[in-house]
């Protein structure tokens, strides 16, 4: 009897010899163009990530710079980008700003440089030193304002003309970069 169900199991199954080779070539294309298409996907949504953060990066690092010397250049009484002399990098910096409140007679000084960071590019410094009514210095607090600055004409400097501050910032990171131009007219008193 077992021999009799072989038999017949053979005669259903006579025509059926598994796939071709043009069936299973077919196959492993379609695999092939989907699995090549989901791997280039997932590259370029990594790769755009990347570029987007590090663009992101440097417009933060340049909002940054661009408010803190905004802020305290509308508050200062003068402006002095020559203190120390022309920079090499014809940027202008440092940056020294002094005001006096009117409510305390506290006098403020506030100086901004740019700093060597590892790998080239600088980093924006605020020094922010607060004098008594007597002169004497009653706080000294330095602060990393922006990171990943490119120094130079055309790139990070400062100018002060017909009583208007201004700051073109540059900040780039891993090639993307970000330039803005701030200007700011200091408050009456110059």
């Amino acid at each position: 009897m077992s021999a009799m169900i072989f038999h017949r199991l053979r005669l259903i199954n006579k025509n059926q010899r598994g796939f071709t080779l043009i069936e299973i070539l077919v196959a492993l294309a379609i695999t092939g163009l989907i699995t090549g298409g989901i791997t280039g996907t997932i590259f370029q949504v990594i790769t755009i990530e990347a570029r987007t953060s590090n663009h992101m990066t440097a417009v933060r690092q340049v909002q940054n710079a661009g408010f803190w010397v905004s802020r305290d250049a509308t508050m200062a009484q003068t402006v002095d980008l020559e203190w120390q002399g022309e920079t090499p990098s014809g940027s202008k910096f440092p940056l020294k700003l002094t005001w006096t409140e009117w409510d305390n007679n506290e006098k403020y000084e506030v100086i901004y440089t740019l700093q060597n960071m590892i790998g080239g590019p600088k980093q924006l410094q605020r020094q922010h030193l607060t004098y008594d009514a007597d002169g004497y210095e009653i706080g000294n607090e330095t602060t990393i304002l922006a990171q990943y600055i490119i120094p130079g004409v055309g790139q990070t400097r400062l100018d002060f003309t017909d009583g208007k501050l201004t700051l073109t910032v540059t900040a780039t990171v891993e090639r993307q970069s970000e330039t803005r131009t701030y200007e700011v007219i200091p408050r009456p008193g110059m």
